[in-house]
């Protein structure tokens, strides 16, 4: 990699952790508010269902920009939003408790709704990252297999570092405080990406180049290029990551009250504070998914995107089989299930990620990444209110049968675009 290449990487890289160390915060959060407010799994699902589904749907108008106006001043711009969406959400509750309590209505806490209006926030600031992020790594990075990886690394750092970090930071404040504390990035990477100076398009591939190819800077051309995707494999590509997004947001909302359920982790007293082992075993499941996104990285330089597809979420659906059963077998089948649902729940990203460069033009590769990001952020956003409904009036053994069948549906679509 030569000089711009590693600005690029490391611009979008850091981007990258800090997006996915807020998203997983939140689950640590959720069995705070579960216990601090009046509220259930499921109504608490669907708020953070609402949050994340911004954080899709943005991605489709954000993807729009990108082609349009290019990466780096929209993932400025997508930091300081994120910074800004946590200090509302610091001091919201509080705010709303005051101001909401007693209106006839309104039905569920004033709390749990201004909750939901700065987790909307953060997803409508968050949604422009990825394909903004993506695209610049397309565009911009000669080893596209090798930066694709790199960047799936640093959000692994973030999905990990986030959870653990507000884990630690729990233990000696209360949560508003950690929201207010986890801001403070944000701002100093925004400030950082504003001077940065790299060459967006320095690797984009002559092959990819199309002088008569259209960018959707109008309405008529992004009707006409969403078409043109919508006939196109990339249909196939597109139910693939809607089925990772279900798997993604089902899976990992509720999984740290998951595991504190297990007879296998029980709270502890630490220094006379009270710690939640099972949070540090999620800490440790995400931080395994940076081993899973380099290996899936480096699998696109040597295996088509289609066939990857196929195994690994065929992998996924027999994991969510066997979670369960394996999870209550004890602390040791727990660690190692545990272990390798991280790998695999991160290895299949950047795999669709280069799906998407393989069958799009350069030109749209931004409103391509777009549509990529609505699927698994925006409708994958309902695996939420879908684990919280189950688990509100089901068991997590249900749960997990839902998202087995959905990761054979993603394989089996896998197969049906290695045959095209």
């Amino acid at each position: 990699m030569d000089g711009n290449d590693r600005r690029i990487v490391g611009l979008a890289g850091t981007a990258h952790a800090l997006v996915h160390t807020y998203e997983l915060s939140v689950p640590i959060m959720v069995g705070i508010w579960l216990t601090q407010f009046t509220t259930t799994a499921a109504e608490l699902g669907a708020v953070v269902a609402v949050g994340m589904a911004l954080f899709g749907i943005g991605a489709l108008p954000g993807g729009v920009l990108a082609d349009r106006y290019g990466s780096r001043t929209l993932i400025a711009l997508c930091l300081t939003g994120m910074g800004g969406s946590f200090l509302v959400l610091s001091v919201a509750p509080s705010t709303a408790a005051g101001v909401l309590e007693g209106l006839p209505l309104l039905s569920t806490s004033p709390a749990v709704v201004a909750i939901a209006v700065a987790l909307v926030l953060w997803g409508a600031a968050a949604s422009v990252y990825h394909p903004a992020g993506l695209a610049l790594i397309s565009k911009g990075v000669s080893e596209r297999g090798r930066g694709f990886a790199l960047h799936g690394m640093a959000g692994n750092v973030g999905i990990a570092a986030g959870p653990l970090a507000t884990t630690i930071m729990l233990a000696f404040m209360d949560w508003e405080t950690v929201a207010a504390v986890l801001a403070v990035p944000a701002f100093v990477a925004a400030g950082a990406a504003l001077l940065l100076d790299v060459d967006e398009s320095s690797a984009a591939d002559e092959e990819d180049v199309d002088d008569d190819a259209e960018s959707p800077d109008s309405l008529g051309a992004f009707l006409r290029i969403s078409g043109s995707l919508v006939k196109s494999s990339f249909a196939f590509v597109f139910v693939v990551v809607i089925c990772s997004g279900l798997y993604y947001r089902g899976v990992l909302t509720f999984l740290p009250e998951l595991l504190a359920g297990l007879e296998t982790f029980q709270p502890i007293e630490l220094a006379g504070t009270e710690q939640e082992p099972a949070n540090y075993v999620y800490s440790g499941l995400l931080a395994v998914g940076v081993a899973g996104q380099y290996v899936g990285g480096r699998l696109t330089d040597i295996i088509a995107p289609a066939r990857g597809i196929m195994l690994a979420f065929g992998g996924m659906s027999l994991i969510a089989l066997v979670f369960m059963p394996l999870a209550s077998a004890g602390a040791v089948p727990l660690l190692v299930i545990s272990a390798v649902l991280g790998f695999a729940l991160f290895t299949v990203q950047p795999m669709y990620q280069a799906a998407v460069a393989e069958y799009t033009p350069e030109a749209a590769r931004g409103l391509s990444y777009g549509y990529t990001y609505l699927g698994v952020f925006g409708i994958g956003a309902l695996g939420a209110g879908i684990a919280g409904t189950i688990l509100t009036y089901g068991t997590p053994t249900a749960l997990f049968v839902v998202l087995a069948v959905i990761a054979a549906v993603a394989s089996a679509v896998g197969l049906l675009l290695m045959r095209r």
